[in-house]
């Protein structure tokens, strides 16, 4: 492609001559635009006596268009023998070729041609060089270009040398080269504050984002909504919902992105009924039909027991509204189902499906492991296309093992793993304790060598509490001491080990030691949804309206659960000991809100509810007894899985 040096006698003609420039073709132009290669070389053929450069541009431009780069040079290389003079938009062009077909020689004679021709400065010319450099010869040989131009102040200029550091996966230099650009008092626009916001999105940076934020207010971009809309996303990926909600409620208008990004940060921060409470804004106020991507944002918010109502009424908006239910929508209202505990609902979207993907057999298989029916999981997973079997979806089979302790399943899936992470090895120690194999498990973890791993220690600590292995129990837990010194929740479950020995008077000590560090444990909560409200309890609670009849229920209960001669057995799971430990059982917060949804609703409803840190063995015993006395179906999600107790039998089959 070197025909450029060829030219340059004709060049220097053309430089001492002042050709009039004929513009009768330029109703041919759009011909060009639109026609086929081989029309486009008929008109060619007609206008060989064309010195218009807007004609030959526009050949060029087609060639561009059609990724024909020969034919494109060739172009150029009979504009310059026949004396037309390449102007502005015509070296950016031919720069494009030079870039996109991975010719720096032709660049670098370009370069020089742009030089001799004195465009070197103009602003398209500039950035045709940025670009080619950029992406040829470094990002250094891009910076010579922007700071050797006279018209180094264009904001344009600034702005792909930007791109091509983020591109670069170096946001910090973007973020440098944006404060000189402000600080030399360049022309800050739209363009040039996006892509900083990119940056600072990608490096994290919410200090450089608010500073960002500031400059735009100072250049009045805050009303520009593409501006507004990066700085959410920005605001959001770094952690900052408060900013972003402050950004949204002052964004003069908005759109379905403006609304999808803020839900999605509330619903990542945890902030679940405000998501739903603007999803349900973006609707009535703004008059927004929710796209795929909102609908998939907020479904996930609902994947909880206190708002699996929210998930039903927005899949019937789906319906009422017609909106096109593609997979990924499809996937998030599996989750919903699945993780709000209404796993038949889930289980008949999957199966209506007409085209599945491997998300979709994951979160399936995740959904049967979560209520306890992992061997489902196990036969879901043996149907997955072998081509679109991938890591996460090893993790699922491994979890829907360990829940139905699937030891030889289990292992072979292992082994199919070429390179296991961490998080496959932690589950082949949990499959191994679940199933009472310490000997094994121990094998297995010398032999990969992750003894200091905490999710392998947590593994094998839940294995010895199923298995009520109290000695290697409290090995592995003073192991977890020493590795997690700031942990709350290992030196409560230490002192819930003494509380399970007997051992008060260590009980005192550890639950004293974590006074003295100054650790906040965990508290328990649980809740329940009655009447359009979630209704919260915490160990101990009696604040609630209702707490007396809610006390004497559980009272009941207790009197004849004891008469039957069942015992209640302690554990040393992650609960608050200070609080707990004084009210063993019939204070605990799961037990206080199945009493309340027992006084509160009508015979055979079955009562759904949510706590936040794993249910301890008393409790498990209790709800065990309480849905046969009462003959009412119980369902329990923990953070782990849901525990559905059905006359006196629980899902887990007490492996919990």
């Amino acid at each position: 492609m070197d025909v450029i040096s060829s030219s340059m006698q004709a060049l220097n003609v053309l430089e001492n001559s002042n050709r009039p420039r004929v513009h009768h073709y330029n109703s041919r132009i759009c011909a060009l635009k639109l026609s086929e290669p081989a029309s486009t070389h008929h008109l060619f053929d007609e206008m060989l006596l064309s010195t218009d450069s807007l004609i030959w541009n526009s050949i060029i431009q087609t060639h561009l268009a059609n990724a024909d780069y020969y034919k494109a040079v060739k172009t150029y290389h009979e504009m310059l023998t026949r004396g037309v003079r390449p102007d502005r938009h015509t070296l950016p062009r031919i720069l494009s070729v030079s870039r996109l077909s991975g010719s720096l020689t032709l660049g670098k004679q370009l370069h020089g041609q742009a030089m001799k021709l004195g465009v070197c400065n103009d602003i398209y010319v500039t950035g045709g060089l940025i670009e080619l450099y950029g992406h040829l010869d470094g990002i250094d040989a891009a910076k010579c270009v922007l700071y050797n131009s006279e018209r180094k102040m264009s904001c344009v200029s600034w702005t792909l040398l930007a791109k091509l550091y983020i591109k670069q996966n170096k946001p910090s230099l973007t973020i440098e080269l944006f404060n000189e650009m402000v600080n030399l008092g360049a022309e800050i626009d739209a363009v040039s504050v996006i892509t900083c916001v990119t940056a600072c999105t990608v490096s994290k940076s919410l200090k450089d984002g608010r500073r960002v934020h500031q400059t735009a207010r100072e250049n009045g971009l805050v009303f520009d909504l593409l501006v507004c809309n990066s700085l959410l996303k920005m605001y959001i990926e770094c952690g900052s919902i408060k900013d972003a909600r402050a950004l949204f409620d002052q964004m003069p208008s908005r759109d379905a992105i403006s609304w999808t990004s803020v839900i999605q940060g509330c619903v990542k921060n945890g902030e679940i009924n405000e998501g739903l409470k603007l999803f349900r804004r973006m609707i009535v106020e703004d008059k927004i039909k929710p796209d795929v991507v909102a609908i998939s944002s907020i479904l996930p918010a609902c994947a909880r027991m206190a708002a699996h109502k929210n998930g039903r009424e927005i899949h019937g908006y789906l319906f009422r509204n017609k909106i096109v239910i593609n997979p990924k929508v499809e996937n998030a209202l599996i989750d919903m189902y699945a993780k709000s505990g209404w796993l038949e609902y889930a289980s008949v979207i999957f199966s209506k499906m007409k085209s599945k993907d491997i998300v979709s057999w994951t979160v399936m298989i995740l959904g049967y492991s979560l209520h306890g029916e992992g061997n489902i999981g196990v036969d879901l997973f043996q149907k997955i296309p072998i081509t679109d079997i991938d890591e996460i979806s090893y993790v699922t089979a491994l979890f829907a093992c360990c829940t139905s302790r699937m030891v030889e399943e289990g292992t072979r899936y292992f082994n199919c793993i070429k390179s296991p992470k961490l998080v496959h090895c932690a589950l082949k120690v949990a499959l191994l304790s679940r199933a009472g194999k310490f000997n094994e498990a121990r094998i297995f973890i010398n032999e990969h060598r992750i003894s200091r791993h905490t999710e392998v220690l947590r593994a094998l600590i839940d294995g010895c509490r199923i298995h009520r292995n109290l000695t290697t129990g409290k090995r592995l837990i003073e192991h977890l001491c020493d590795l997690e010194p700031l942990n709350a929740d290992n030196y409560i479950m230490m002192s819930n080990y003494y509380a399970q020995c007997g051992k008060h008077d260590m009980v005192d000590i550890w639950r004293q030691t974590v006074r003295d560090m100054n650790l906040t444990p965990k508290i328990a909560y649980s809740w329940i949804e009655f009447r359009n409200k979630v209704h919260v309890f915490k160990t101990g609670d009696v604040s609630h309206p209702r707490s007396e009849g809610i006390y004497w229920e559980l009272e009941y209960l207790m009197k004849n659960f004891e008469k039957e001669g069942f015992n209640l057995v302690k554990d040393y799971s992650f609960h608050d000991v200070d609080e707990e430990r004084e009210c063993v059982p019939i204070g605990h917060s799961e037990l206080l809100a199945i009493s309340f949804g027992l006084i509160s609703t009508k015979s055979g409803t079955t009562i759904r509810v949510t706590k936040n840190l794993r249910v301890c063995h008393s409790c498990h015993e209790a709800a065990k007894y309480i849905s046969k006395v009462v003959s009412r179906d119980i369902i329990l999600k923990d953070p782990n899985r849901f525990h559905h107790f059905k006359n006196g039998i629980c899902s887990c089959q007490d492996y919990y």
